[in-house]
């Protein structure tokens, strides 16, 4: 199997990376990270110009029916630009809903919505109390009519539709419902996160309206089929983040003098910096397999999606820290940019369930994989 991206694929790659460098430089992070506002209106304005969030949506419904090789290209940038957005909930799990388990009439009336922005959409399962379960869910539904509160939920704030995950009765234990946020019945307010340059939000529902989205009672086996497609886009996201973190701690020592030498050419800089290289390194590789097994369904995708997850978790945590410590004392500053990728690295690590969920999806995967 052939894992390199093609021609176009790398052309889409320079021409992100320029696109953002000129649209989303520190500049534009810092500004959401002091202000008031939970992203960037402007920058999301030209990504929808650029039509990356319609990347995977077919042409019949308003997208540009591209593969998900495609999508992670851009993941990565977004990553590497720390871009204050809400791209992650809108696509990887709104969009990715609605294709995997949408009715016709569903996918006609919101992705066409989706694609241009004009709906912004989001994923509410998290209620708060560790990690989610299909037992564990207090969110009811009632034919149709939503109670319960789902906290932190991810550009809540701005979405316009949000996916719930409700206790069933039926089936697996919970199905799955499309909700529209500007409607009696909901209350959003803020949540403060270690991250301000994305938004997350409590939504409360008091018998608010949901259409069900796929079958009732099978809306834990999607939620989990969801969360594996989602994990390979937030891995490339990840690993963007760990090659920035990378390229500023280098990019400083080699720039800053200590006893009339580059810092970087000391041993213990070098030793930083290398084993950053190593486990970026070993993340990319991994996820490579997880975008071959995303874009064809490969079987081996739970395999995969865990193994990316959890290598570019680990890296993009490693390499923001150490991004730190490289620029010393002044890293810790608010006035540096290292905060920027320190604060993406830990939000991103729990945005989909935490390393140790995943490192036991991993062992759960690594297991099937062996009795087959």
């Amino acid at each position: 199997m052939n894992f390199e991206f093609s021609e176009d694929q790398n052309l889409l790659r320079e021409q992100a990376r320029g696109f953002l460098q000129e649209n989303c430089p520190p500049s534009v992070v810092r500004a959401v990270l002091d202000g008031e506002a939970t992203y960037d209106a402007d920058l999301w304005k030209k990504i929808l110009e650029m039509g990356w969030t319609a990347a995977v949506i077919p042409e019949e419904l308003g997208g540009l029916g591209l593969s998900y090789l495609e999508l992670v290209v851009i993941a990565e940038e977004l990553g590497r630009a720390a871009a204050p957005v809400p791209f992650s909930s809108s696509v990887y799990l709104a969009t990715e809903a609605l294709l995997m388990a949408g009715s016709t009439k569903q996918k006609e009336t919101w992705l066409p919505k989706l694609a241009v922005g004009e709906t912004i959409g989001s994923f509410a399962l998290s209620e708060g109390h560790g990690r989610s379960t299909a037992k564990s869910l207090e969110t009811q539904a009632n034919n149709g009519a939503i109670t319960g509160c789902k906290v932190p939920v991810a550009d809540g704030g701005i979405a316009q539709i949000a996916v719930v995950v409700a206790s069933d009765s039926a089936g697996d234990g919970a199905s799955l419902y499309l909700v529209e946020l500007d409607q009696e019945g909901v209350d959003i307010e803020s949540v403060p996160t270690l991250d301000p340059t994305r938004g997350h939000s409590r939504i409360t529902l008091d018998r608010a309206k949901g259409e069900l989205l796929g079958n009732a009672g099978e809306g834990w086996a999607l939620t989990e089929k969801l969360l594996t497609r989602a994990a390979v886009l937030f891995a490339w996201e990840q690993v963007g983040g760990a090659e920035a973190s990378l390229d500023m701690a280098k990019e400083y020592a080699m720039n800053r003098f200590a006893f009339g030498r580059a810092i970087g050419s000391y041993q213990a800089i070098k030793h930083k910096l290398a084993n950053m290289y190593v486990k970026n390194t070993l993340a990319r590789s991994n996820c490579y397999y997880g975008a071959w097994a995303l874009n064809t369904d490969a079987a081996e995708l739970p395999l995969a999606a865990a193994t990316a997850r959890v290598s570019a978790t680990q890296a993009y945590y490693f390499a923001s820290k150490e991004n730190i410590q490289t620029h010393g004392g002044m890293g810790y500053t608010w006035e540096f940019d290292c905060q920027f990728y320190y604060r993406r690295a830990k939000l991103l690590s729990v945005n989909i369930g935490s390393e140790l969920s995943w490192q036991n999806k991993l062992i759960t995967a690594v297991e099937q994989s062996n009795a087959a």
